[in-house]
């Protein structure tokens, strides 16, 4: 059994991991904000955390976190609050999340990030500009870091039930993915821990997310 502290724990990737590993006997604490959202992660099998990425600082944060053996980290602004809100949580709130981890002494840390393709070739706004900006900026600081990282890029993210099957590796096809999947692919990273250091991109695919995630641990 491990202990896992999400963080973006009410967003709807966050609330996927937490039922999902809350059924294999994890033990998952997620941070959380609005009031609604306690009861909606206590029926996951979550362990509420109240708190705000754009309020804690490292070193309240690393107090939420202390005991854990890992870190996820699936916050988003959502494009919700413009770039401000993007800077400010996507940003700024992941580097917080990284020195928290440092300060509590858990060095493994998930993040949830963004397929560099995604949209290219269409028109978008500057507000998206300024994510994709801001998500590779995120990348590059938890790499820098000295934690036990994994970057997960998903394509584009759809509600569909999921299927179990995903295409996963260090450079593959743009593609969408249902948020059923990216959460079943979390949680088996959660629990290979061999997957380590490693940039994965993530689609929709053929492939069992147990069998593809260890090829990814066996390279």
């Amino acid at each position: 059994m491990s202990r896992i502290f999400i963080i973006g724990g009410a967003g709807q990737i966050g609330r996927r991991l937490s039922k999902i590993l809350s059924g294999k006997n994890h033990s998952v604490r997620a941070l959380y904000r609005k009031p609604e959202q306690e009861d909606l992660l206590r029926k996951m099998g979550a362990e509420p955390v109240s708190g705000s990425l754009t309020e804690l600082d490292a070193t309240s944060l690393a107090a939420h976190m202390k005991g854990s053996d890992v870190v996820v980290f699936t916050a988003g602004a959502g494009g919700k609050g413009g770039p401000e809100m993007t800077n400010a949580i996507d940003g700024e709130g992941l580097k917080t999340a990284i020195a928290a981890a440092i300060q509590a002494g858990v060095s493994r840390f998930l993040l949830v990030s963004a397929f560099p393709e995604a949209l290219r070739g269409e028109r978008v706004s500057d507000t998206f500009e300024n994510y994709m900006r801001v998500k590779k900026m995120a990348d590059v600081a938890l790499v820098q870091s000295e934690l036990d990282w994994v970057i997960l890029r998903p394509g584009t993210l759809r509600d569909e039930n999921g299927t179990g099957l995903i295409r996963a590796g260090l450079a593959i096809p743009y593609g969408d993915v249902p948020r059923d999947d990216v959460a079943a692919t979390l949680a088996e990273i959660v629990e290979q821990p061999a997957v380590s250091r490693v940039i994965i991109e993530l689609t929709a695919g053929d492939v069992p997310v147990r069998e593809a995630v260890q090829k990814i641990a066996e390279r």
